[in-house]
């Protein structure tokens, strides 16, 4: 009996303290609830050792070698843009995904028209941060790579996913950034990719969420922080009818929704009276076709055919963010296009603000009617440069897909800073003709001075429509970006989900930060 009790009393006491030690291995398993995202590169022989980032090389060093251990034995070399999970490596972190950076050193690639190393760091970093993402862990610290800015781009961009309107959400990841060395750039790159998500958040949105009021009153807020620098005016219908934008309205009259045309002032030279880079989006928050009715499968994408807007407003609220010392105004044309009592009809004649006629063929190119009138507007500034942007032909969407936004431009510098940019951050633009031979097509109309679709419909349409805008357009340096093909990603950019793209956000921001340094 003694013995029972003694065997007892030892078997309790070992429960409680296999139990005390459990609970202690849950308290810091809690606690080390964070991960880390490191990079490696291909080796350049086979018989080289792992080639680490040096983050990457002092954290295995700080574990005796178990990361490039296990690393080895776990399977092949990694790719780029590839990522495999490690656990229980360090106390204080309880997962470590080691992610392909391809090869060390490369650089601007001349075929791809982008900088290798950057998208490699933005691809695998995405591929990193969604992995510990699907873990669950709510910290995430991020190895720079040797690219401070590119890294947090990845990690912010590959993150986001619109899901505000559904019960169940994503889990929520803080991406920080591991080590201190490239912090300027880190916080650079939180913006820009910030930036982007805003566009992709305002295109995502259902169309009866982002009305014209609702964009600009949504925008004005984005702006708030800083309104020492920008000036907001929200310009009603009645403004709109003042200035004899007849081509904007003859739009917005088919919809019950109010027309908004919003113009943003950012002022961030020390020269106020600097020439402004002027940039216009096209606004449409939900594009019907109007009387020329779209087909129904595939319509509701068209709640991002502001994508232009959404993309320039944007890029507006990422620079003032970033204080760029350069003088930007945004204008936005925002309406529905809806078919109605009121609506356009195919063949009627409007007047656009300069005085020209046009005649409306087809409904559903009505894009090209709204900027129209913005671009006349935009003159009146005196710009340094027009720049705008919109999803404007499905025919852009046929020449370039998603590769590319298609570039019109009167002006070889202009072309040269977009594509500069672009390079920079691998959202490129390519640069599409803009010959007489497209203009001839839609200034020969029956009834008007021009036509809105050109003579051959099918022949051309991105170009013809670019002619068409180019009407409007007495600049010496103006761009046309359409930016139909890129509006949605489905699988081909690795650092963005599914859905409405943003782009060419980044590529506006990166412009205008370019534009800053240039006298």
């Amino acid at each position: 009996m003694l013995l029972q009790n003694i065997s007892r009393k030892i078997f309790v006491s070992g429960v409680r303290g296999q139990n005390c030690r459990l609970f202690s291995a849950s308290r810091r398993a809690s606690s080390a609830r964070k991960g880390l995202v490191l990079g490696v590169y291909e080796k350049e022989k086979d018989d080289d050792g792992i080639l680490f980032t040096d983050l990457a090389a002092s954290f295995d060093r700080s574990v005796s070698g178990k990361l490039s251990d296990l690393l080895s034995i776990s399977g092949p070399p990694l790719k780029s843009g590839k990522s495999r999970i490690f656990y229980g490596l360090h106390q204080d972190i309880s997962s470590v995904a080691v992610v392909g950076l391809g090869k060390k050193g490369v650089g601007v690639c001349g075929k791809e028209n982008w900088d290798n190393c950057k998208e490699n760091i933005r691809a695998a970093v995405s591929a990193g941060c969604r992995q510990l993402q699907d873990l669950e862990i709510p910290e995430v610290e991020v190895d720079p790579c040797g690219d401070g800015q590119s890294a947090a781009e990845g990690a912010v961009l590959s993150l986001f996913e619109y899901d505000e309107l559904k019960s169940k959400k994503k889990f929520r990841v803080t991406p920080q950034l591991h080590g201190s060395a490239d912090t300027a750039a880190w916080e650079k790159g939180i913006l820009y990719a910030e930036g982007q998500n805003l566009a992709r958040r305002l295109m995502e949105a259902p169309a009866n969420h982002i009305t014209p009021t609702v964009f600009a009153e949504t925008i004005e807020q984005k702006l708030s922080p800083f309104s020492d620098r920008v000036i907001i005016h929200k310009r009603p219908q009645s403004w709109i009818e003042s200035e004899q934008m007849g081509a904007f309205l003859s739009v917005s009259k088919g919809s019950e929704e109010p027309p908004v045309f919003l113009e943003l002032h950012y002022t961030g030279s020390p020269d106020s009276s600097q020439a402004p880079l002027v940039l216009v989006g096209k606004g449409i928050t939900f594009d019907s076709g109007g009387i020329s009715l779209k087909p129904s499968s595939g319509m509701d994408a068209m709640r991002a055919d502001m994508g232009g807007a959404a993309t320039v407003c944007s890029a507006i609220v990422t620079a003032a963010a970033l204080k760029l010392p350069i003088n930007i105004i945004g204008l936005t044309p925002l309406c529905e296009n809806m078919p109605s009592g009121k609506a356009n009809k195919p063949g009627d004649v409007v007047c656009a603000k300069n005085g020209k006629t046009i005649q409306v063929d087809n409904t559903d190119a009505e894009g090209r009617l709204i900027l129209a009138d913005a671009l006349c507007y935009a003159h009146s500034f005196n710009p340094r440069a027009v720049v705008n942007a919109a999803t404007l032909t499905g025919a852009m969407d046929v020449a370039l897909g998603s590769a590319a936004a298609g570039v019109f431009t009167n002006s070889d510098w202009l072309w040269e800073q977009l594509h500069k940019a672009s390079v920079i951050t691998g959202d490129r633009v390519w640069r599409m003709p803009l010959f007489q031979h497209y203009t001839k097509q839609v200034t020969e109309s029956a009834l008007a001075d021009l036509n809105n679709i050109g003579k051959y419909s099918r022949s051309g349409g991105a170009c013809t429509a670019a002619a068409f805008l180019r009407e409007f357009v007495t600049a010496n340096h103006w761009a046309h970006l359409d930016i139909a093909g890129v509006m949605t990603n489905k699988d081909e950019v690795p650092y963005l989900r599914k859905g409405m793209s943003g782009r060419p956000t980044r590529t506006l921001v990166e412009f205008a930060a370019i534009l800053a340094t240039e006298p």
